[in-house]
């Protein structure tokens, strides 16, 4: 066998352990080490797990560093911190701020020769690809990009505040009627109400008054007011059993013009049981990009839209052209 990429994490959540997974399916990759915030005793990894600020003795034993924590606060922290040590890969989504990230990032990673993927997923990441690809092949035409079917966790979060929620989940959903009319070719003006419904599952607390609960979802500013949004009371039995994964997914489409008038339409779009774990399998796909960039002697922050495709793959160039092109 080839050398293996060696591997490690930073914060062992759904994603990190969605990335230990991913590396099993690569055999070109070994995972060396976790690193958590928490007692590394309490993390069920196969690999060995340390504290965090043991990583810095770590250097020169470890190829990419992935990072696994939240966009608000963590990886603004812990990116520009980590690519000052170590090749790293994260998936920052705060889309309003990545550039100003992207500078952190960048400003590190060249001063200390390494490499940092950023903003690495599938939004921002797979469909921000599809985005830029469609858009320079249909110029004139509108991008419309749409998610779901999926759990929202920040809108959870924010139905499990309103006092009298024992229980919350909230589903993402494209309007069937919005997505027809785009491929229909119509390229509609849509506003937010129109793209995305959300749906509500909650647990009351006994006793609790369902009307004023079902109320104050659906007028909650910034996450329910501007869409129509169904909430449905439910046993925590059945939220237990029905509403404990974390499925998602969405479409980017674009309708252009081309010629004379003649309409093109672009669609890609995922539909996913983990959202998690399918995250961490694009990470762990770019973690060997950053490998090959280190390797090329490339060093700075990197999107998807500055990395050759070739790269992702553990194929060879000559093997991808006879294969898939």
């Amino acid at each position: 066998m080839k050398e293996q990429i060696r591997i490690g994490i930073v914060g062992y959540g759904n994603l990190g352990r969605g990335v230990e997974l991913a590396i099993r399916q690569n055999p070109d990759m070994k995972l060396d080490a976790v690193f958590t915030r928490r007692d590394p005793s309490t993390i069920p990894s196969e690999a060995k797990v340390y504290p965090i600020e043991d990583a810095e003795k770590f250097k020169n034993d470890i190829d990419v560093m992935i990072l696994c924590g939240g966009s608000a606060t963590d990886l603004p922290e812990q990116g520009p911190q980590f690519a000052s040590m170590f090749n790293i890969v994260d998936s920052f989504d705060t889309h309003a701020k990545i550039p100003e990230y992207f500078e952190d990032v960048d400003r590190v990673a060249r001063e200390h020769g390494h490499v940092g993927v950023i903003s690495t997923g599938w939004d921002p990441g797979l469909f921000s690809m599809n985005r830029l690809l469609a858009e320079a092949i249909l110029p004139e035409g509108n991008e419309y990009t749409f998610w779901g079917k999926g759990v929202s966790q920040g809108h959870s979060d924010a139905i499990r505040r309103v006092k009298g929620v024992k229980y919350g989940v909230q589903y993402t959903i494209p309007s069937e009627a919005a997505v027809n009319r785009v491929r229909a070719g119509e390229n509609p003006e849509l506003s937010t109400r129109e793209k995305h419904i959300r749906s509500c599952y909650v647990v009351a607390e006994e006793g609790a008054d369902l009307a004023a609960l079902e109320q104050e979802i659906v007028s909650m500013p910034n996450y329910f007011a501007d869409y129509d949004t169904t909430v449905e009371f439910i046993s925590e039995e059945e939220m237990k059993k029905n509403h404990s994964s974390m499925p998602h997914g969405g479409m980017v489409l674009r309708s252009g013009k081309t010629g004379e008038n003649t309409t093109q339409i672009i669609e890609f779009g995922l539909k996913l049981e983990s959202n998690p774990q399918f995250t961490a399998s694009v990470l762990v796909a770019y973690a060997r990009a950053a490998h090959r960039l280190s390797r090329e002697g490339q060093a700075g922050a990197k999107t998807v839209f500055d990395i050759p495709l070739g790269h992702l793959s553990p194929k060879s160039a000559y093997d991808l052209r006879k294969e898939l092109l």
